[in-house]
């Protein structure tokens, strides 16, 4: 499906919730952080993510907390590229180079936030700082970059 389509589909509610998977709400949020400012971009989203929800019959579905870390990471990501290389990358290539993006099952937000932060209804209804310093997120698991 191209970006166009894709976009269409998950803004008019017609994209299937069934294949709409963690690595599909990457994307998603990528081609908005390439199409608008960061804050449009996470307005957009956002509600669009939770319309999309709502609309099949899942709202308690939507966690602010997630969705903004998650879009913030991208847009670092983006800005990180842009500097490299002046100019952004195409999905493709982004998704290799981001691969800890993509995983859900050991999502990266483990890095930056315990897991009871996440699971709670403060986290799941408005946006929350992490919560692990770098020390402890390094401690359980998380790599330290060599990049400046």
């Amino acid at each position: 499906m191209s970006d166009d389509d894709f976009v269409t589909a998950f803004e008019s509610c017609t994209l299937s919730h069934a294949e709409f998977h963690h690595a599909d709400h990457v994307r998603l949020g990528f081609l908005y952080l390439r199409r608008f400012s960061a804050v449009e971009a996470m307005r957009r989203f956002s509600e669009g993510l939770r319309a999309f929800a709502s609309d099949n019959g899942k709202p308690e579905r939507y966690h602010e907390t997630i969705t903004w870390a998650f879009l913030l990471l991208i847009h670092e990501r983006l800005a990180r590229s842009l500097l490299a290389t002046g100019a952004y990358p195409e999905w493709e290539s982004f998704a290799a180079a981001n691969p800890d993006l993509l995983n859900w099952k050991d999502s990266v937000l483990k890095h930056y936030y315990s897991e009871a932060t996440l699971a709670s209804e403060l986290a799941r209804k408005t946006f929350v700082f992490p919560d692990r310093t770098r020390e402890t997120a390094f401690h359980h698991g998380g790599t330290q970059s060599t990049e400046g």
